[in-house]
């Protein structure tokens, strides 16, 4: 599959940015985040047959870039560049948009997609080690397929929008590309309510952490897929030991905690039965008593929970309790101390102090959580139908982490779960019979049918 870069352009707000309005500063959430973007991928397929396959869609791109420039002048700090860690300029530039033409079908790319030929598809090369300081904050390339699919790859700086604040931005570029009236706008209180200091004391303590979670080695993504039916068994499991009400997140998370464990043993040997701690991104929006809705920055924290060498196979009920009780400790009270300039600093510090710390120790096995679901990225609809398919990316590098993110599928109540390990470590992981049972390893996007699900 070769994915050929037709143009590139700046794509500039429909109205200028008021003067008053030309710096942005970021949160102080927003300095924990380490990766300069998050890249997503959405697949469209065509309906019909083109008859000139070969020839881009003008009014598709056309209408791409009009309604991307309207929603620009709502979401102001995405046309700029980033400044520093700490701000950006909101000087109008513009977003990074390239149009590009793949020489494949799509049904051809997603009857079997190669995770590793993803970044093709996107703007920027998200493992970049260029310098913050003048990148753009917004990058979006349109692929368009032979039979007329299209593929759109967004990387947009996470220092400023997390999951969540994504989805706000996509549900307003959406509407405005089919022309609701109802127009959305975006809440930029989580500057004023986590305000950041100059000094990057909290940058700081989030690079100790996270540069402690970073291994070496040959790493491989798969992605886990669970059908409804799965997740419906699994939460059974759970509750009838005692969890009530166990979440989708909640369940698949700690099920492939129980397995990602039992895999290490396998690779490591039967009698080195090592510490685990998983982490898990928490959404601290529906915990806070300001109105959040449409709310952009990284409105995040990190939940933590450990099974110690004795109970490294616990059985899947008690690792669920373990997480619900540790993202149940970040609650209202844990937000108000956030903010608290003394007792902030002195949390965040200590927070992510003993992370670190714990994940440094010999010996301990450390898995990082992130849940996209909810988010609506498959009601992503321009005007051409929604979305058959959203992708996360894939990763083969010689430093990376244990990585797990979980993400809807197209309908139902499953789960598609992207799984970041060693090669040793996926190796033993795909030969668990349990999860061989409940879930399919890299099901094509086109077998994922109601049969599937349900």
């Amino acid at each position: 599959m070769e994915v050929e870069i037709i143009s590139t352009q700046l794509v500039k707000p429909s109205s200028p940015t008021p003067p008053h309005l030309k710096i942005f500063k970021l949160s102080l959430l927003d300095q924990l985040i380490p990766a300069p973007y998050a890249p997503t991928i959405l697949f469209y397929p065509m309906d019909y047959d083109s008859t000139s396959h070969l020839e881009m869609d003008p009014n598709r791109f056309e209408l791409l870039k009009k309604s991307l420039s309207d929603t620009l002048t709502r979401f102001y700090p995405l046309a700029g560049r980033m400044k520093d860690d700490l701000s950006i300029t909101c000087d109008d530039q513009g977003a990074y948009f390239v149009e590009a033409r793949v020489n494949c079908h799509l049904h051809e790319f997603l009857n079997r997609p190669d995770l590793l030929l993803l970044p093709k598809f996107l703007p920027r090369d998200f493992n970049s080690k260029e310098p913050v300081a003048g990148t753009c904050v917004t990058n979006i390339q349109v692929n368009m397929f032979r039979c007329g699919g299209m593929a759109i790859g967004i990387c947009i700086s996470h220092k400023i929008l997390d999951g969540a604040a994504l989805s706000t931005f996509l549900k307003a570029w959406t509407a405005t590309a089919r022309g609701c009236k109802e127009v959305i706008y975006p809440n930029f209180i989580s500057t004023s309510l986590f305000p950041a200091t100059d000094d990057m004391w909290l940058r700081d303590s989030s690079l100790r952490m996270w540069g402690s979670l970073f291994k070496k080695g040959k790493s491989v993504t798969r992605r886990i897929v669970f059908g409804a039916s799965s997740v419906a068994a699994l939460k059974a499991q759970a509750t009838i030991s005692g969890v009530r009400c166990p979440t989708r997140v909640e369940t698949v998370s700690a099920f492939l905690w129980k397995c990602t464990m039992a895999a290490s043993k396998e690779k490591n040997g039967r009698h080195s039965s090592r510490p685990s701690l998983l982490t898990h991104i928490v959404n601290l929006r529906r915990r806070m008593a300001h109105n959040m809705e449409n709310s952009t920055g990284n409105l995040l924290w990190v939940a933590s929970a450990k099974s110690s060498k004795a109970e490294n196979l616990s059985d899947l009920p008690d690792l669920v309790g373990r997480l619900r009780e540790a993202i149940s400790r970040v609650d209202g009270d844990v937000i108000k101390k956030l903010r608290d300039n003394d007792q902030g600093k002195s949390l965040f510090s200590k927070a992510l102090t003993e992370i670190g710390d714990e994940v440094s120790k010999e010996g301990l096995e450390h898995y990082g959580f992130t849940s996209w679901c909810k988010l609506g990225f498959y009601e992503a609809d321009f005007g051409w139908g929604k979305p058959v398919w959203v992708s996360s990316f894939g990763m083969e590098n010689a430093v990376y982490m244990n990585l797990i993110i979980l993400v809807d599928i197209v309908a139902g109540d499953g789960i598609e779960a992207w799984v970041t390990l060693d090669e040793q470590h996926m190796a033993a992981l795909e030969r668990d019979g349990e999860l061989l049972q409940l879930a399919m390893f890299d099901p094509s996007p086109l077998m994922i049918s109601n049969s599937f699900l349900h």
